[in-house]
């Protein structure tokens, strides 16, 4: 007899058999399943970890990191017009004019220059190149120089054809002091060509210095024949000539000579200046000329005080005739002198408390402003010009009142620094802020 057909003979018992299709038993999957998500589970909370631990470092680097550098924008024109007046100076109404103030830095002629004879006017370059060679400071003597023959040839020849002179002899010991005396306030032209051959070992190589140093200060128009002027191949223009004399009065030496009336030597005795009005209205020199060819030319310095400073006035004029050319030109020249004073102006550049610039950090602007002021002399035709100059980065957390710069401010020959300082505290950014 058949034993009958059973369903559950066909299912496994067990577990102890494995899978008709190879796979494992569910009981066994489970914990390896249970084993990839715990792992899965360990590597995003590593991973969440290194996250937070690098912003948490990133975050340390920010919040200690030094505090940030401001940028600055200046608020200034970097240069303008100087707003002056027209001058109109009484040019002389023949031969030429010019004048000068060294500490303005302008300069002025009468019209468009010709090289014209200068006389005596030449004397102002030869003391300018020996004081070049052989420097006195003042009250020093300089070397002595002891006169040959030669040195007496060249008085008799001056005396013989009624040039300026000085007498002198052979074997007298003059110093170079006291040859420049000579030079300067009595004219003597022997003194001059002494002068050239000590300096220069002849009168030729000299003269070649003179128009050298003539061309180094920007005498275009001007040429040495000899270094005394009597020779009307010395030419120069009045422009020219305050060229030469301004580097002249800023030499203490030169301009303590040519404020002398007078000067005393061991043979020629007291010897008076040719300058015609020394000493009146304030002339403190500097140099008159006569030849038939130059006639009377004068170049004059005075002093005047303007808008409360002491201001040096040149003033130049060759060319004059007359039967007084020389006091006419030099009355000429302190005219034109006394004009340029009343002329020159004064300007404001920067003022106290001005705000030159802006500081900008974090979202924070904090003016900055100038420490003190440029008042500065004018003259028309001049332009003023001003930097901010940053004395070092600034960062936030600058205190009020640090100095953060200098404005320089420039007007002609004028310069002035003026500190700049912070108007208020340069706020330090927040802490959201660095962290941003």
């Amino acid at each position: 007899m058949v034993a009958p057909f059973r369903l559950d003979a066909l299912v496994p018992t067990g577990g102890s058999r494995s899978d008709p299709r190879g796979r494992k038993p569910a009981a066994q999957s489970r914990p390896r399943s249970r084993r990839r998500r715990k792992g899965r589970a360990r590597l995003v909370l590593l991973l969440i970890v290194m996250v937070l631990t690098v912003a948490a470092l990133a975050a340390e680097l920010r919040l200690n990191a030094p505090e940030p550098v401001a940028t600055v924008k200046t608020t200034m024109p970097s240069s303008f017009a100087v707003d002056s007046p027209p001058v109109v100076l009484p040019w002389a109404l023949t031969g030429q004019s010019a004048i000068a103030v060294p500490a303005i830095g302008i300069d002025v002629t009468s019209g468009p220059e010709t090289p014209v004879p200068v006389a005596s006017l030449t004397k102002m370059m030869t003391g300018y190149v020996v004081l070049h060679d052989h420097p006195l400071l003042p009250g020093q003597d300089g070397p002595r120089i002891t006169m040959t023959p030669t040195d007496v040839s060249y008085f008799d020849v001056d005396t013989v054809e009624d040039q300026a002179n000085a007498q002198v002899a052979v074997g007298e010991v003059l110093t170079e002091r006291q040859l420049l005396e000579g030079l300067l306030v009595h004219s003597a032209n022997n003194f001059a060509d002494t002068l050239a051959r000590w300096d220069a070992g002849s009168i030729a190589a000299f003269v070649a210095e003179m128009n050298r140093t003539a061309a180094q200060l920007g005498m275009t128009h001007t040429h040495y024949a000899d270094p005394s002027g009597f020779d009307a191949g010395s030419q120069s223009t009045a422009g020219d000539l305050l060229k030469v004399a301004m580097p002249d009065m800023m030499n203490p030496t030169f301009a303590g000579i040519v404020h002398m009336s007078s000067v005393t030597l061991p043979v020629a005795g007291t010897i008076s200046t040719y300058t015609p009005l020394l000493g009146f209205q304030g002339v403190i020199g500097v140099k008159s000329g006569f030849t038939t060819a130059a006639g009377g030319c004068d170049v004059v310095a005075v002093v005047r005080r303007v808008h409360g400073e002491a201001v040096l006035i040149l003033s130049a004029v060759t060319g004059q005739t007359g039967p007084n050319v020389l006091v006419d030109a030099g009355f000429i020249a302190l005219n034109l002198a006394n004009h340029v004073a009343s002329a020159i102006g004064a300007t404001s550049v920067v003022h106290r408390g001005e705000v030159v610039a802006h500081f900008t950090v974090s979202g924070h602007t904090v003016a900055a402003e100038a420490a003190g002021a440029a008042d500065f002399l004018s003259w028309p035709g001049l332009r003023a010009a001003t930097l901010l100059v940053a004395s070092r980065p600034i960062s936030a957390g600058t205190l009020r009142g640090t100095r953060v710069g200098s404005v320089v401010a420039v007007l002609g020959a004028q310069r002035v620094v003026i500190p700049v300082v912070l108007h208020q505290y340069l706020p330090k950014p927040s802490v959201l802020q660095r962290l941003m």
